[in-house]
């Protein structure tokens, strides 16, 4: 293409337009033009990045594996500038680049832009203003990308949370259900009975030892076994019905408390009363499971709300760190628990407040124990802490793993590096949470050897935190 022609290009050019012409011509005369079909690669993931690509015609695009499946994050089209820029430090492609129609670039060799930065002043800042873009771009999609990961995989662990006392709930209520009709033939029957004083105490003492909330003494599985089969003999001796021991057997209830209501209360009154007694126990211990697994669904659904901070403004805020941290263990609680991993925490009373935006906080809480918790083995720990330290707040993440390589450890924190299986990681997380960390103008550190890894972030401290109530 002659020079003059190719210069009126880069005039009519959108992002290069604004330039001098005699910084157009100076780009003009140093690059190399390309013609690619569609479906050309520019770049493979990994490789180095070593052209500036000015796109004349045609459009192409960067595509990064995220988990098993390639999603594309990018594209620059006619009238775009692409490939590396001035200042960047990008030296390798974080994805495929390939063309998605015929184009036509001007590429300008990496081994110019000492020359382009130090006569082309106003082209350089308009390449410097498209590289501030393009990270801006990348970062607010990296986050939500790490969101979203992040999200299915709490939302996996929170399925398996809930299911235990959404079913237990389901069961329990149930079996009330079924129990309902037989309870109250066996109170109408009670009723009909007429109890004198002592023969009334008696049997409130029974139901006071049925209805104590925290039995004592249940044992072992053998030793259930026998109390079992022990009250059963009972009951068929005062020739009562065997089945009821099954309820009886849960409870504190104990054979001379038996022996002694059936002294005073006498066949006929022992008759109505302890089915009576049976039926209360029952729906008592059903309402109290239905009570515990519902109160456990309240604590859970409580824990996402604040973790994600659904119900709040966008806005910077004093951060309850204590109540933060709270909330994210319990989200990945569950994730501890499949692994058998002790997952513990330790928070300083009267911690102080971080001021910033909750929801990411907990992003990169979350990050960091999900990661520990990966790199732990099966019966492992994991300890959270947060104190106060010359001013600031340093919430410190400790696992009992294998430890992180030197080699490894120089590069956790950039974008899409990540040693974990195809499929599991999307390389993202800890350099996402260096970024959240440092826009609350934060550090985040990592010491590890074998048997030890700490990451530790340190936030400059705000208000104390309010008192509960």
């Amino acid at each position: 293409m002659e020079a003059d022609k190719l210069i009126e290009r880069l005039a009519a050019h959108r992002t290069l337009a604004a330039a001098p012409r005699a910084e157009l011509a100076w780009l003009a005369e140093r690059g190399e033009m390309f013609a690619f079909p569609v479906g050309h690669m520019l770049v493979r993931t990994g490789e180095p990045v070593d052209h500036l690509w000015v796109v004349l015609d045609g459009r192409f695009s960067i595509r990064v594996r995220h988990g098993a499946s390639w999603r594309r994050v990018m594209e620059w089209r006619a009238g775009d500038v692409g490939g590396l820029l001035p200042y960047s430090r990008l030296r390798v492609s974080p994805g495929d680049t390939r063309t998605d129609e015929p184009s036509e670039f001007l590429g300008i060799h990496r081994d110019f832009f000492p020359e382009m930065i130090r006569e082309c002043h106003e082209l350089t800042a308009i390449l410097v203003h498209v590289m501030l873009e393009r990270a801006r771009h990348f970062r607010s999609s990296d986050l939500q990308d790490e969101k979203l990961a992040s999200l299915g995989r709490l939302a996996a662990g929170l399925a398996h949370e809930l299911n235990n006392p959404a079913s237990a709930v389901v069961r329990s209520a149930g079996v009330l259900v079924e129990r309902m009709p037989a309870a109250e033939a066996a109170s109408r029957a009670f009723g009909g009975v007429r109890l004198s004083q002592a023969e009334l105490a008696a049997f409130n003492e029974l139901c006071r030892q049925c209805l104590a909330d925290a039995p004592q003494h249940l044992g072992s599985p053998l030793e259930q076994a026998e109390r079992h089969e022990a009250l059963a003999e009972w009951l068929e001796r005062h020739g009562l019905d065997r089945a009821a021991a099954e309820t009886l057997a849960e409870t504190d209830l104990a054979l001379p408390a038996l022996d002694a209501a059936a002294r005073a209360l006498g066949a006929e009154a022992l008759g109505a009363a302890l089915p009576a007694l049976v039926a209360s126990c029952s729906t008592r211990r059903l309402a109290s499971d239905i009570q515990r697994a519902a109160s456990r669904v309240h604590e859970l659904v409580a824990a996402v709300k604040g973790f994600t901070y659904m119900d709040q403004a966008a806005a910077p805020k004093p951060v309850d760190l204590a109540r933060s941290l709270s909330d994210t263990l319990t989200i990945l609680r569950a994730k501890a628990k499949s692994k058998s991993v002790r997952l513990s925490a330790e928070v300083e009373p009267d911690l102080p407040t971080v001021d910033g935006f909750g929801g990411e906080l907990n992003q990169v809480w979350s990050n960091l124990i999900d990661n520990a918790i990966d790199a732990v083995n099966n019966g492992g720990s994991v300890e959270v802490s947060a104190r106060r330290q010359n001013g600031a707040v340093v919430v410190r993440v400790v696992d009992d793993g294998p430890g992180i390589p030197p080699d490894v450890r120089e590069r956790i924190f950039e974008p899409f590096f990540t040693t974990k299986p195809q499929g599991d990681g999307t390389g993202l997380g800890l350099a996402i949470a260096r970024t959240l960390v440092g826009q609350h103008e934060g550090e985040i550190e990592v010491e590890s050897r074998a048997g030890r890894t700490e990451f530790r972030v340190t936030l400059p401290a705000g208000a104390p935190a309010s008192s509960p109530g």
